[in-house]
């Protein structure tokens, strides 16, 4: 019986592993949605595409499969492009089919025309369009492999007479998915070795390379006697069970992490991409180990470069490293680790004014499930989220580190619920992001996604404000007239609460983590508080001093005396 060429394609991915499909139908789309229809996907009606792409990288990060996001031709494919860039940066095997108008009507300035592949090239690992129904089985295979392997968005485009017509018989085009171990040669392996074996106040930097290797990575600072920092993604695979933790660098990160890489004399980077240069050591030896060679000394110069998986590239060396008896290095940056924390866990605590977000963070931490998955947005929830969200080895972080947008906490925990329904989902949600997306809190009631969203509430975008004081200029443009966002979500069918008081915090949490329907907490928290970096600047003391002097000449002493107080108070 003969297919369409929509049904060609979808089948294709159906059998690359693709279980879900995030988009908004329209008419371009129309014989693909169809084909979905009859299809095993799952296919989650979205609101605005954007969301769409953020909820289906999501999906495809957290399990490792291959998810689709799909839309009508110009301003709809179009719209999914934030969503994309997020996805591709995080390395997200997602395929978007981007239905095209009809092919003669291409290069005539046609009502809706997008050349989509000028558009999609640069931010995705694959983007081609099918142009004849006999490329439809083979194009779609080679995006979904692309997918896979070089782990991305891939964009196959899809003119609507092409996903219309009668595709041809021909044999399959079938999806692999490879799984080589990847390891340094024996004397890359040799020469690493011989440097770590000679070295004293050696520090590990673990990245999201080193998903899967949590025991080795242990195992070598055991044996070198040394600290283990790690970048903001190795949060969920490096921070549990690991007495050798020393926390993040950064501006996001704390005084164990900052000193234990800028006092290290060997520095042993483990599949990290840190991209800060500022907060590199100077004059230290520094290893590197990627999968990717193409990263290898692409942020800093490096000493010894290799290319390999983590976990049997370190099984590998470890017979080859003595153990080390001087662990000094290692106590006195263990001390700094503790001391940081402490001086954290003194903002977490309920005030007497304004609740502190660090409070909310710890209050959702300790009452959440142990296998709880997080989402959090650009900005300040993404600090206090990997600052405050403990790991338990089970659950799972995600924010944007690398493309930094706003918006993406709440589409991202619709992804996730979607792919894991039985887990509770916790959206940490800024009130400048959740308002960009807001419409698709009604994806989570028409799709039946529970997911929990906590509104971090300052009347602020606070990040950016923030950014404006050290810089020394008076805040601008950064106020938002919020709603009562809790009354907004029981309007849109969603259980919602609103708190102001800290006395009233751990009751509205609890409530809100039991209930079986996606939720909404609106929480007030204080506006000025600082996210402290490891190290204070000079050019940053003098730039937060030259706004107060502002604010002050401009009538805005209390502005002033709030900053101060979120300083100096414990």
């Amino acid at each position: 019986m003969s297919k369409r060429v929509a049904d060609v394609v979808i089948d294709v991915l159906c059998k690359a592993g693709a279980k879900r499909c995030y988009g908004v139908p329209g008419d371009t789309l129309n014989y693909v949605t169809d084909a979905i229809r009859r299809s095993p996907l799952r296919w989650i009606h979205v609101r605005h595409e954007e969301a769409g792409a953020m909820a289906a990288g999501a999906d495809a990060l957290l399990t490792g499969d291959l998810a689709l996001c799909a839309g009508s031709c110009g301003p709809g494919s179009l719209h999914f492009i934030n969503g994309v860039w997020e996805s591709n940066r995080n390395r997200a095997p997602v395929v978007l089919i981007a239905s095209q108008i009809t092919r003669d009507e291409l290069g005539f300035d046609f009502p809706q025309e997008v050349d989509f592949k000028a558009v999609y090239s640069r931010g995705t690992v694959f983007c081609e369009e099918i142009r004849t129904p006999a490329q439809a089985q083979r194009m779609t295979a080679l995006a979904a492999q692309a997918a896979l392997s070089r782990q991305g968005v891939a964009v196959l485009i899809i003119p609507v007479d092409v996903s219309h017509a009668e595709a041809p018989d021909q044999p399959d085009f079938e999806v692999h998915r490879a799984s080589p171990v990847v390891r340094p040669s024996d004397a890359e392996l040799d020469r690493i070795a011989t440097a770590l074996n000679t070295s004293r106040r050696i520090t590990i930097y673990g990245g999201s390379g080193c998903a899967h290797a949590h025991d080795q990575v242990v195992a070598l600072a055991e044996r070198l006697k040394a600290p283990v920092a790690r970048t903001s993604r190795a949060k969920d695979f490096l921070e549990h069970d690991n007495p050798y933790d020393v926390g993040m660098t950064g501006v996001f990160g704390t005084k164990g992490g900052y000193r234990a890489i800028t006092e290290c004399d060997t520095l042993l980077l483990l599949g990290c991409d840190f991209a800060w240069r500022q907060f590199y050591p100077q004059g230290a030896t520094i290893i590197q180990v990627d999968i990717d060679g193409a990263h290898l000394g692409r942020r800093h110069p490096v000493d010894i470069a290799v290319v390999g998986d983590i976990k049997p590239t370190l099984e590998a060396l470890l017979p080859r490293i003595q153990a080390h008896a001087d662990d000094a290095f290692l106590t006195a940056m263990m001390a700094e680790t503790r001391e940081a924390e402490e001086t954290l866990e003194r903002r977490a605590v309920a005030g007497a004014g304004a609740i502190h977000p660090q409070f909310l963070t710890e209050t959702i931490d300790r009452l959440a499930r142990a296998d709880a998955v997080y989402t959090a947005d650009g900005g300040a929830p993404m600090v206090w989220c990997l600052r405050h969200v403990r790991s338990t080895g089970h659950n799972r972080t995600l924010t944007s580190l690398s493309h930094g947008t706003m918006a993406n906490a709440m589409p991202q925990a619709l992804g996730v619920q979607a792919a894991f329904p039985e887990r509770q989902v916790i959206s940490l949600s800024g009130d400048g992001g959740l308002a960009m997306l807001f419409g698709d809190l009604l994806t989570a009631v028409q799709e039946h996604l529970p997911i929990k969203v906590a509104v971090f509430n300052n009347g602020a975008l606070g990040f950016v404000e923030l950014e404006q004081k050290v810089e020394g200029l008076l805040d601008a443009y950064t106020d938002l007239h919020n709603p009562d966002f809790a009354k907004v979500a029981q309007a849109m069918g969603l259980w919602g609460r609103r708190v102001e008081r800290s006395d009233d915090l751990e009751a509205a949490v609890a409530a809100w983590l039991k209930t079986p329907e996606p939720a909404l907490l609106d929480v007030v928290v204080a506006r000025n508080e600082l996210v402290m970096p490891p190290k204070i600047e000079p050019s940053q003391v003098l730039g937060t001093a030259l706004y107060s002097v502002r604010a002050v000449l401009a009538g805005r002493r209390g502005d002033v005396s709030d900053l101060m107080k979120s300083a100096l108070s414990p």
